[in-house]
């Protein structure tokens, strides 16, 4: 591990200016992601910004109805708010599929949302990774892809964003409340934050440098059931091969208002408006859903391995959305 110094901040203030000051700095709150990365050297900040005990955990409702979510709330806590498991259950769903109920107790909000890919080739410092060091090449566009993504890929990446919240977040328009080192506030829709990788994989996010998500905003609670399903590979800590949130809202059989977003299958959560356009004024049937399945892998590219994605996904769409649309 590369030398690096350590600074503990107790006021968000504070962080935001010794970012400022070290710009080669970076935020540690659980370090369930960031650590494994600097034992490997593929993270080599020379300054860490302890910000786990900002008082940024707590969960508040908001004027118009909704939830701010503080940046420091635990994985664990988050999922198990009332609030969250009445009003918000895909969020609570995603969040208990993700990990194990260890790393939950210590993972963040924020940190959730800026973990980086599990590319088995980005790990490994002796392969090729654009995503790592820019210019060298993507050892999985033809090597072992299983994992990787169908959907908003390039020939300079193909790997996918890991985060089970995200999708569920993404699904019920949150939107990302972030500072810069200047103090000023902004909010991003979600579907904003990640990047696709293009031609510079490196860049994962729309955050300028020193930026720090304080909050995530859930707006009003949605009318409509909802559904996070995640397809992995074991029933505990896995990574989603595929998954789906989906919010269903159901009159006399009518669809009169959807909402799709899909995991594991792009290097970010991956909303499907076509789909959910699809899916609107529909009856609910097994061959509305399958239309809208399609629709939602129209642009899906396989690379061999991963190929089995395409039709995992369409079927997990199919499911979900049958599962939400049946009548409680």
């Amino acid at each position: 591990m590369m030398p690096f110094t350590y600074q503990r901040v107790v006021d968000t203030r504070a962080a935001l200016m010794a970012a400022a000051v070290a710009p080669t700095a970076t935020y540690i709150s659980g370090g369930t992601n960031l650590l494994d990365l600097m034992k490997l050297g593929i993270e080599q900040p020379t300054h860490l910004i302890d910000i786990s005990r900002l008082p940024l955990d707590a969960i508040e409702a908001t004027a118009d109805g909704g939830l701010r979510i503080g940046a420091q709330v635990r994985n664990s806590s988050l999922a198990a708010d009332q609030r969250i498991r009445s009003d918000y259950p895909v969020l609570a769903q995603a969040l208990l599929s993700g990990a194990s109920a260890q790393i939950r107790n210590k993972a963040s909000t924020a940190g959730n949302l800026l973990q980086r890919t599990r590319c088995y080739y980005f790990y490994d410092r002796n392969t090729p990774c654009n995503k790592r060091v820019p210019g060298s090449g993507c050892s999985a566009l033809n090597g072992f892809n299983r994992m990787h993504a169908v959907l908003g890929s390039s020939d300079a990446c193909i790997a996918v964003h890991p985060s089970d919240m995200a999708v569920a977040m993404l699904v019920l328009d949150a939107m990302v409340e972030v500072m810069d080192t200047g103090g000023v506030t902004r909010q991003i829709p979600i579907g904003d934050l990640h990047r696709l990788p293009g031609t510079t994989p490196n860049i994962e996010t729309g955050l300028t440098p020193g930026e720090m998500i304080t909050a995530v905003i859930l707006p009003p609670p949605q009318r409509g059931r909802q559904l996070y399903r995640k397809v992995r590979d074991r029933a505990s800590y896995a990574f989603a091969l595929v998954s789906v949130a989906v919010v269903v809202d159901v009159e006399r059989d009518t669809i009169v208002r959807a909402r799709l977003a899909l995991g594991g299958v792009a290097a970010k959560p991956w909303r499907a408006p076509e789909a959910e356009t699809h899916l609107i004024g529909e009856t609910v049937s097994a061959e509305v859903f399958e239309g809208a399945a399609d629709i939602a892998l129209t642009n899906a590219v396989g690379r061999g391995g991963n190929d089995f994605k395409i039709p995992l996904a369409k079927r997990t769409i199919q499911y979900a959305l049958a599962a939400a649309s049946e009548r409680g």
